[in-house]
């Protein structure tokens, strides 16, 4: 299981696309922590013709006697390592020159330097020194120089950044996104749709925690051993990603800790959090550029809508912090089943609001077709217009648009079992009449998504996880979008 290559289809597509190219290339790929980046650029090295050199945070010296090393397998010669080079400049020279290097070829030579963010900590200057390698020395070959990244504020200011000297020498870049859902059932084929969706629920769709987990034990058992007990892989592991990303880890912890406890609006976050509104800004505004928070506001809102609110995007994040930061005490003294009872009690709430996410990420992804192409998605909220008492707000699940067509679909997501679609879609149809969009020529479409359904509609779409599991590779009916007996 631990070597495991999954999907990364498109990932590669474009690796192999820029290396087919007739100009060197420069490519720049990045993602968070254990998404699969250096596991995807083995996986493209392996029928090709290159060189994987992994930088560490010891400096500049030892970084260029370890990846002379290697240049000396490429080359194939021992006294390549053997020699001092003073510099990366030359280093690389060296390479290039090199009679094995210049030997006339018809592929590219592949060259791919991993955590390059540990060679700027190091030294700063690195990205100057990168960008004279580059024009002075490689893009003079027939190389395909690949920088990868685990650190995305680092890749995103120090590498793809404006004010960076590398700034406009890529050919190419490539944020590496977490699995498909649509792919976890290759990592647990014995588990059931409802469990697949658990497990998403967790760990999201990072490969590296879908390892972790054990396919022959149960989702609850997985949960317990995997991420509750002590000292466990993903136990410990959001202290290593914290610590690794920010340089001041508690304040970050107190902001991940209230926006998982439901505390989304700014004044919110700095009452739960004890820490003034100008600093709770700032360190929001690091987390929406590393994609850990969703700054959100009603999709069909006008851009100056201000009362936003900051969501957790990343699942692991999401119920480690609302889980296992929540009790470390019980856990540090290794009570595991009572932290576990409280998991299952609570979890039909997390999960309910989680379900959502994941209907969004089906969507958008295309695994469910809507009855159109949308150009908009997201979650609606807002006043009832008129009203004076009693519930005088709406929020819809998601409404997605297209402005062109005028068409909106209202979504209601239920983690729920024996669903009547009728009545949810009549209290659908209700909000849906407060949403001001385009009223008198939009084209209304209803969908509604459950765990499953006592009665349907055919005035909406409906999906359970029955449904859902059709659209899964090598469970039954391959492919997208809903079954002949649905409607829109």
């Amino acid at each position: 299981m631990s070597q495991l290559f999954v999907d990364r289809g498109p990932e590669l597509g474009f690796l192999k696309e820029r290396l087919g190219s007739n100009e060197p290339e420069f490519v720049v790929i990045y993602g968070r922590r254990r998404v699969g980046k250096t596991k995807l650029v083995l996986e493209f090295l392996r029928e090709e013709r290159g060189i994987y050199l992994l930088a560490t945070e010891e400096g500049d010296r030892e970084n260029i006697r370890a990846f002379a090393t290697e240049f000396g397998k490429l080359l194939g010669d021992d006294g390549f390592s053997k020699a001092t080079y003073p510099d990366w400049s030359s280093l690389f020279d060296s390479l290039c020159n090199h009679a094995a290097f210049t030997k006339e070829r018809d592929e590219k030579t592949i060259i791919v330097i991993d955590e390059f963010p540990f060679l700027i900590r190091g030294n700063r200057a690195v990205p100057s020194i990168f960008q004279k390698i580059w024009e002075q020395v490689l893009e003079r070959r027939n190389v395909m120089l690949v920088l990868l990244g685990s650190s995305v504020s680092a890749m995103e200011s120090e590498v793809l950044g404006y004010k960076s000297p590398l700034y406009g020498r890529r050919t190419g870049q490539w944020q590496i996104a977490p699995l498909e859902f649509r792919f976890l059932g290759e990592f647990f084929p014995d588990y059931t749709i409802e469990d697949l969706a658990n497990v998403w629920f967790v760990v999201g769709g990072i490969p590296a925690y879908l390892l972790r987990f054990d396919p022959h034990l149960s989702f609850f058992e997985n949960v317990e051993q995997k991420v509750l007990k002590k000292g466990s892989y993903l136990h410990r592991e959001m202290d290593i990603l914290l610590r690794d990303e920010f340089r001041e880890p508690r304040n970050y912890r107190l902001i991940f800790k209230a926006i998982s406890l439901g505390y989304h609006r700014l004044a919110e976050i700095c009452d739960q959090t004890g820490l003034d509104k100008s600093m709770v800004s700032k360190y929001l505004d690091v987390l929406d550029r590393l994609h850990l928070i969703v700054e959100e506001k009603p999709v069909l809102a006008p851009a100056k809508f201000r009362r936003k609110r900051h969501l957790l995007s990343d699942q692991y994040f999401s119920f480690w912090f609302r889980y296992v930061y929540l009790n470390r005490i019980e856990l540090e003294a290794m009570r595991y089943g009572e932290v576990l009872g409280l998991v299952k009690n609570d979890f039909p709430t997390y999960a309910g609001r989680a379900f959502e996410s994941l209907v969004k990420h089906l969507l958008l992804t295309g695994t469910v077709r809507g009855p159109f192409p949308f150009t908009r998605i997201g979650r609606q909220w807002g006043k009832v217009p008129g009203a004076k008492r009693g519930k005088n707000t709406y929020e819809i699940d998601l409404v997605a648009v297209n402005e062109a067509t005028v068409d909106i679909l209202f979504v209601e997501c239920k983690w729920k079992e024996g669903v009547s679609a009728r009545r949810v879609l009549a209290e659908l149809r209700e909000k849906a009449g407060h949403v001001d969009w385009r009223k008198g020529s939009r084209k209304e479409h209803f969908a509604i998504f459950a765990k499953s359904f006592s009665r349907r509609s055919d005035d909406c779409l409906c999906y359970d996880l029955k449904d859902l599991e059709k659209t899964l590779p090598g469970r039954g009916r391959e492919g997208t979008g809903p079954s002949p007996s649905m409607t829109s």
